[in-house]
């Protein structure tokens, strides 16, 4: 290239530029720029506002919800329901996606509703009125505070009272004509086609059939209002239940059991722990189904109860999972080992046999021989560590009731789980050893230096059994149990809570007193 052309193209350069920056100085181009400075700024106000502020609590019979919109390309509202999952409907198009979330419930409205039986049906009638209320107040306080963000970052940035109003505008007309659009391609349908997460987020292949869980899954869409009115008549069945009032030095301990990854079991226990102001936590283990490494990340919610959390490793849990465990600050894992909970002397080893590929192990036919059953060794062991401790024990847990025989008459409480239903009995007093007379006395667990009767509680299925609850025609119901103990760290009473399986509604309790309770067990009444 010669010095004459290069001059020429760096001439046509100049007159480029020259021309850009005369377009660009005109008085419609400077306003297009700051048109489109305080858009951006007003959207950005917008989103910020909708996303920290933009939320709402609104009572649904005894629930008290949270409903919250944030911006979504594909719109959609989603409904948190423990201890069932989530609902996901397509129910309106839009950048704006609405969260219905009902995991906590108010205690007073459902004291409230029991002075007034009536209420208790006319709250699941009311459901969706008060749910639309609800909308409409969200959508109201959405536009205040989209507005008033949009004008606060513009002020901030600007600097100029003419861009600020116009930032409150726009995000005015933004989020009314989001909302409108939202009103505007509504489809109230969308709530017989619901999409669900929770208990189906694991692979079909693992349980197999897949369309007779998602059949199981179907009967709850019909069953909505229905569980509003049936958690008020769970708490109406504590109140006229005052056979045995907890004093304040009482000791609540809540039992779960058999878990098996069911992502809804947290809303419920958590639920549990704050409505009956539990003190601690014990979980008779089969937290997961598999055991793998993926499903270590189940443990992390445990944090989120609040509250000591006591477990012992099942035949479905592994010592990666029992591991994942310890990891959380407020767990305490217990294998053949003894702590001290509020009181409260537990001690407990995990299952022997890691058998995840069957939901229950079949007995072997040395199952009752102490030589060669795992399950009885592993209670002998624990038998053995308690005896030596030099020092009452008050819960002895175990996960399968089969290792529960060799702690008879050494501790007066065993509990377990693995079994999916539940069970209490008394169990049968040891039979002296032949030598017995001879041998060095040992340490009584009791606080009275006498032999204990032990009572051995099984657990039902906190987790309705996972995916594996879903295959029967009638779905395992989740339960857990509630135990009050003394001063003197004895039994007085326990609740068993009972929710209906996945597809049902029903809700049931029953409050047994120690030595009222019909034997052998207790059988729940519906509420």
């Amino acid at each position: 290239m010669t010095a004459p052309t290069w001059i020429r193209h760096l001439s046509t350069a100049r007159r480029y530029a020259a021309a850009a920056a005369s377009f660009f100085r005109r008085p419609w181009a400077r306003r297009a720029r700051i048109g489109a400075a305080v858009a951006l700024i007003s959207i950005g106000g917008v989103v910020i506002g909708t996303m920290l502020f933009a939320h709402a609590n609104i009572n649904v019979g005894p629930f008290r919800a949270e409903m919250s919109i944030s911006p979504s390309i594909q719109g959609g509202t989603e409904v948190d329901i423990p201890p069932l999952g989530s609902l996901h409907l397509d129910s309106h198009d839009g950048p704006i996606h609405l969260k219905v979330n009902l995991a906590s419930l108010d205690q007073n409205r459902t004291e409230a509703l029991i002075d007034d039986p009536s209420a208790i049906s006319n709250a699941g009638e009311n459901a969706v009125d008060d749910v639309r209320m609800g909308v409409i107040r969200l959508g109201v306080r959405a536009l205040g505070i989209a507005v008033l963000s949009a004008m606060i970052l513009a002020a901030l940035i600007f600097r100029n009272v003419r861009r600020v109003a116009a930032a409150g505008v726009t995000a005015l007309v933004v989020t009314l004509g989001s909302l409108g659009l939202a009103a505007f391609t509504l489809r109230p349908d969308s709530i017989a086609e619901p999409r669900y997460e929770g208990l189906l987020v694991n692979a079909p292949a693992v349980v197999g059939d897949a369309r007779r869980i998602a059949d199981n899954y179907g009967r709850y869409a019909d069953q909505l209002q229905q569980i509003v009115s049936n958690v008020s008549r769970l708490y109406t069945t504590v109140s006229t239940l005052p056979v045995y009032e907890p004093e304040g030095n009482t000791t609540r301990i809540l039992h779960v059991s058999d878990l098996h990854l069911n992502p809804s079991s947290w809303g419920l226990i958590r639920t549990v722990v704050q409505t009956f102001d539990i003190d601690a936590v014990v979980d008779t283990g089969d937290m997961v189904d598999w055991g793998s490494s993926a499903e270590t990340g189940y443990a992390s919610s445990i944090p989120s109860i609040g509250v000591p959390y006591i477990y012992v490793r099942g035949n479905h849990d592994s010592g990666a999972i029992q591991a994942a465990v310890a990891r959380q600050r407020n767990a305490v894992v217990l294998d053949n080992s003894i702590t001290t909970v509020d009181g409260l002397t537990i001690a407990g080893i995990g299952d022997p046999e890691f058998t995840p590929d069957k939901s229950e192990t079949p007995a072997a036919a040395n199952a009752d021989d102490p030589a060669t059953s795992p399950l009885l060794q592993s209670g002998e062991r624990l038998t053995q560590t308690i005896q030596q401790s030099g020092k009452p024990v008050d819960i002895a847990m175990v996960h399968d009731p089969a290792m529960a025989p060799p702690l008879s008459g050494v501790v007066p409480l065993v509990l377990a789980g693995h079994l999916h239903h539940r069970e209490v009995s008394l169990m049968a007093a040891p039979t002296p050893a032949p030598s017995a007379a001879s041998a060095e006395p040992t340490t009584s667990p009791s606080s009275t230096g006498a032999p204990t009767q032990t009572r051995l509680m099984v657990e039902g299925s906190t987790g309705g059994a996972g995916l594996r609850g879903l295959e029967k025609e009638e779905p395992t119901p989740l339960s857990l149990s509630v135990l009050y103990f003394d001063e003197n760290h004895q039994l007085k009473a326990f609740d068993d809570i009972q929710l209906g399986g996945t597809g049902q509604s029903n809700v049931e309790m029953q409050r047994n007193v120690i030595g009222q309770e019909s034997p052998p067990t207790p059988t729940p009444s519906t509420s």
